[in-house]
């Protein structure tokens, strides 16, 4: 996949997550090859970096370079019962509303209630106790798209 990204951002391995376009984006003449093929609350992250600059007023430089991106894997916590590395799983976000330390792996940016993954690693049991009670174990995951 091809996006826009400011000169200073192109770096390969940088990560970011798509919050949506800009109110000036609408009438870009590279709309469809920067933000349209971008699902917004995705994380991504910079493959190949292109020697190709387009102007952008949105960037501090006013130059964007093109970048070849992949959807990023990610770690979050599933319930330990489902933890088999290599099967496929679909990402069910817990019922939880404590705000705790765990809660960036309950809740990984990126990652959306529904979402088909594959379980690439199994990173072991959470540190600690889940308020909720919950048995968690952290994985890494890539989405199946």
């Amino acid at each position: 996949m091809i996006t826009l990204i400011g000169e200073d951002l192109a770096k390969v391995g940088l990560s970011f997550i798509f919050d949506g376009p800009a109110e000036s984006c609408e009438k870009c003449r590279f709309k469809a090859s920067c933000v349209d093929n971008l699902e917004k609350g995705r994380k991504y992250t910079i493959t190949n970096v292109k020697d190709i600059d387009q102007k952008c007023e949105l960037h501090d430089k006013g130059i964007v370079k093109a970048v070849e991106i992949k959807r990023s894997d990610l770690e979050g916590f599933i319930d330990s019962k489902k933890v088999f590395v290599g099967s496929n799983i679909t990402y069910e976000t817990p019922d939880c509303d404590i705000e705790c330390v765990f809660h960036k792996y309950c809740f990984p940016d990126g990652l959306i209630d529904g979402d088909r993954c594959v379980i690439l690693e199994n990173l072991g049991k959470q540190d600690g106790d889940c308020a909720k009670g919950f048995n968690l174990t952290k994985v890494h995951l890539r989405i199946i798209e």
